[in-house]
């Protein structure tokens, strides 16, 4: 079947629609009515009538009801969830703009919306009219014919007869037999136990139907027999309840199906209630500048990049002549690998024009590519402009190519903006920041996909085998789409100047100074890592020993099944929650709550806390150590949290607790080349200190302003002691109430973590809002804020948008109130650090050049240089990092130097501002 026959569409509408409600941002109209799903589902259906321009199509939803199954089987679907609060009211609402956009909705009584898709593709195909099922459920592949296809559009994905074979193991004749042997959990369909998708597809492969297959159960050797005999009488059953009915009575036939035209009145009316934009997408009361994007304003063909490919001398001229009298100039490169510390060069791309773009490749060596202009060639033609500062440079996520292109002997210089950066300051946590998200939310251009000219899986190329063919359209058009994106994104980000301030003192300044630190890297001592591997080993072995006798039998520790068995069967603790699947839950907040009715559930959360230092940190470090320089190099994150706070990844340098023993002996393997030490510099109760900015509260101004020990001080006024009175255990109290108010910790919370009554808890709050009124007036002040304009901000201007804080779900909305405390004081840290190592790595350049800046965790900067230097420059550098910023308390750094990161963590002294 080919995209252009224009095909009968079927969309199964209740699927579609939960999947775009997991899958978008909690929007809402202005009258506060959930839209998110209603959003997502308008767009996804623009593009599939854009894109397969159908002659017939109809959104099927299931009924409300009860269906004909349940009279089969009165368990059937028994243990499904209840609809979330915010996805109840947006089915009508979807009815409403598949009826604006002339699109047929159908729902018929007692019959699952399976059944009527199934019925109304097995009539078209009988015609021999092609047939295109939308859906995500695994359910529909019995009906996939040579004319009747599923499409995935979640994943871009079309299955046919072969796909289902591939897929599942079995072919579309043999789906039934096979989804009968699993069962189904979510339609709680039972099936044979232990049978899932492998061996169901076995046991049909070779008795060629379930019917055989029952035929000869008794024939069936060890537990697999024992379990298929004994479901032999539910089996019957379990295939009815997963047949789909393909021969229903139903009131409308395939030709009844033609799209209307568009009601454009209704639907102009319909945007306006709802608070869409005017074209295909959407935008809540309270959304974000970026959110206003018409997706649907330009088709994919009015959005085609002309590309030019560079082979020869005269290629290069042009395109050399064509940036230096550029405006602006767009950057991309095609590389071997993720890894910009490995990768090698493939290619360049540039745009300078909407529309347009280059490809110039330097590195592909499949058999038959044709010559290319070597990188010394391409280096002395470019280095003059890609290393002047007075020509403007864009790129997406661009500090990956900096990277890249310094160890390939490029310097760059003049890079003024970065359109993932763009999109991150604009709404961090609305959407994803890569180019192929942005480009389809704001250009409405569905771009090249990777996988499009590589392959997947275990097939694919890496860059320089892609024919030139592919690899030249793939790459000027990320060129091209990312310039596109920056005319598009720098002007919403210029209509908030706030915003627009973050992005120019914050965000690009850090882009450079990150591509350094990444670049140095941090060495690691990697037979100390074995060592302390060997160590956490023997920890968990002792841990497992205990639980043993604990538990009084040996299980598997890392198997939840085992886990829960254990738990609630043989020692019958309480179920606290479950999991989606509908089994007690052993997560790791609910093993919490237990450790306080028995010891086990103790043991299970340090061995797991050995258990993933030991996998994370004391194997993986090792693997990751860079061949040619013998370090390790992380790749710092800024557009992944919503506040603002870098992460690592790969490897993640962020999670390594400071505050156990086991932890603090991962430190001490960071270690600096001979003759240098590692210098830390850590910010002191920063977010408590902002607290105190932001609130004003004249009792924390004043310890703060005295340099007293906060948790001391809230002690003494919280429990009405005398600051020499306060003692060991009434400190700890005080430091739980500090830092859990700051992430919006409730009375129950504080009672599991110090071991107390709920209302000991609540009196403790109550006790400390009375000592500090300031604070929560501050908080009541956010939530109200957050409420009425639906973000809050930092001290310097950076935007947190709360897609949640009008939500009908309680608990969804008190989540975004909680964050809107939260999220003022933790992202000003985070601008505050960043502003920091701007301010560091400048005065380094200028003072001390031997000294290099190479990781940046939480609030923390950690240097590495000679030990004599480092031990001289370190209160000036601490001061510095104080200095950043006028607050209405003193900014305080403890500092310290030592021959690892552990040892550094020893104050050597402290600066304040």
């Amino acid at each position: 079947m080919s995209q252009e026959i224009h095909p009968l569409i079927l969309v199964d509408g209740s699927n579609w629609l939960f999947r775009a409600y997991h899958a978008l941002p909690p929007l809402t109209a202005p009258d506060g009515t959930p839209t998110g799903a209603v959003y997502g589902m308008r767009n996804m259906l623009n593009r599939l009538m854009r894109e397969y321009q159908p002659q017939a199509l109809a959104v099927v939803f299931d009924p409300s009801g009860k269906t004909f199954r349940e009279d089969i089987y009165p368990a059937y679907k028994a243990n499904r969830g209840e609809t979330p609060e915010d996805l109840k009211p947006q089915f009508p609402l979807v009815r409403e703009v598949c009826e604006c956009m002339g699109i047929k909705v159908l729902q018929e009584p007692e019959v699952e919306a399976d059944d009527v898709i199934g019925t109304l593709a097995t009539q078209a195909a009988a015609r021999g009219q092609a047939v295109l099922i939308v859906t995500g459920d695994k359910d529909m592949a019995q009906l996939v014919t040579a004319q009747v296809e599923l499409l995935d559009t979640m994943k871009n994905r079309r299955m046919t007869p072969e796909g289902v074979t591939e897929k599942f193991g079995v072919g579309p004749q043999h789906i039934i037999d096979y989804l009968a042997l699993m069962g189904d959990a979510s339609d709680n369909i039972p099936g044979v136990p232990g049978v899932g998708p492998k061996t169901a597809a076995k046991l049909i492969n070779e008795h060629g139907s379930l019917d055989a297959v029952m035929a000869a159960a008794e024939g069936v050797k060890g537990k697999l027999g024992e379990r298929l005999r004994d479901s032999l009488e539910f089996l019957p059953i379990s295939r009815d309840l997963a047949t789909i009915r393909t021969a229903l009575d139903l009131k409308v036939e395939p030709a009844d199906l033609k799209p209307r035209a568009v009601d454009e009145a209704e639907l102009a009316a319909l945007n306006a209630r709802l608070g869409f934009s005017s074209g295909a997408s959407a935008s809540a009361a309270n959304a974000p500048p970026s959110a206003d994007a018409d997706a649907s304003s330009a088709t994919p063909e009015a959005q085609a990049t002309d590309v030019t490919l560079v082979l020869d001398e005269a290629g290069l001229r042009q395109l050399t002549q064509a940036l230096e009298t550029a405006e602006l100039i767009c950057l991309d490169t095609e590389t071997d690998s993720l890894d910009a510390n490995q990768a090698q060069l493939v290619g360049l791309a540039f745009a300078v024009e909407a529309g347009k773009g280059w490809y110039l490749p330097v590195a592909h060596d499949y058999p038959g590519a044709p010559d290319q202009l070597s990188l010394d060639q391409v280096r002395e033609a470019l280095a003059p402009i890609l290393s002047d500062p007075d020509k403007p440079k864009v790129g997406q996520h661009i500090k990956y190519d900096l990277n890249v292109l310094a160890r390939h002997g490029f310097e760059v210089r003049g890079v003024r903006f970065d359109t993932m950066l763009e999109s991150y300051v604009l709404d961090a946590a609305g959407h994803r920041h890569d180019m192929d998200t942005l480009a389809d939310k704001f250009l409405g251009v569905q771009t090249i996909k990777f996988s499009d000219v590589a392959g997947k899986g275990k097939k694919q190329l890496t860059f320089n085998q892609v024919p030139l063919e592919q690899a030249a359209p793939y790459s000027a058009e990320d060129a091209d789409i990312t310039l596109r994106l920056h005319q598009t994104l720098c002007p919403k980000l210029a209509e908030t100047p706030a915003l627009q301030k973050v992005f120019d003192d914050i965000e690009m300044p850090l882009v450079p100074i990150l591509t350094r630190v990444e670049s140095t890297g941090v060495k690691v001592d990697a037979k100390l890592l074995g060592q302390i591997s060997a160590e956490l080993a023997q920890g968990m072995d002792k841990l497992r020993g205990q639980a043993y006798e604990v538990a009084d039998t040996e299980f598997n520790l890392g198997s939840p099944k085992q886990l829960q068995d254990i738990l609630f069967n043989r020692l019958g603790l309480r179920v606290v929650s479950k999991t989606p699947k509908g089994d007690p839950s052993t997560a790791e907040n609910v093993l919490e709550i237990l450790a306080a009715e028995h010891p086990l559930p103790r043991l299970i959360l340090d061995w797991r806390a050995l258990q993933k230092l030991r996998s994370t940190y004391a194997e993986n470090l090792p693997k990751t150590i860079n061949p040619q320089s013998g370090r390790i190099h992380t790749s710092y994150h800024q557009a992944v949290a919503a506040t603002g706070r870098l992460s690592s990844q790969d490897p993640n340098l962020q999670n390594i607790p400071v505050r156990n023993a086991e932890g603090r002996r991962i430190r001490q393997a960071f270690v600096p080349e001979p003759g240098n030490a590692l210098l830390s510099i850590d910010y002191s109760q920063i977010e408590l200190r902002l607290m105190a900015h932001f609130s004003g509260d004249e009792g924390l101004l004043s310890a703060f302003g005295k340099g007293l020990d906060i948790h001391r001080a809230t002690a003494a006024e919280v429990f009405g002691l005398a600051l020499d009175d306060v003692g060991d255990e009434q400190r700890r109290a005080a430091k739980a109430i500090n830092f859990g108010l700051i992430y919006g910790m409730s009375a129950f919370g504080l009672a599991r973590q110090l071991g107390i009554g709920r209302g000991e808890a609540a009196d403790y709050i109550e006790r400390f809002f009375g000592r500090y009124p300031g604070v929560k007036a501050f908080m009541d002040g956010s939530r109200a804020a957050a409420h009425e304009q639906g973000y809050v901000e930092t001290l310097f201007g950076r935007r947190l948008y709360l897609k949640y804080i009008s939500s009908k779900n309680a608990a969804q909305r008190q989540y975004a109130e909680r964050t809107a405390i939260n999220a003022p004081l933790q992202g000003t840290a985070a601008d505050l650090i960043k502003l920091a190592m701007i301010d560091v790595q400048a005065w380094l350049d200028r003072e001390a050049t031997d000294l290099n800046m190479i990781m940046q965790v939480h609030d923390e900067l950690v240097c590495e240089g000679p030990a004599a230097r480092i031990q001289a420059l370190a209160p000036e550098i601490a001061n510095r990092m104080c200095r950043i910023h006028q607050l209405a308390v003193p900014l305080v750094a403890d500092y310290g130097w030592g021959d690892n990161w552990d040892a550094s963590h020893q104050a050597s002294g402290h600066a304040s501002s």
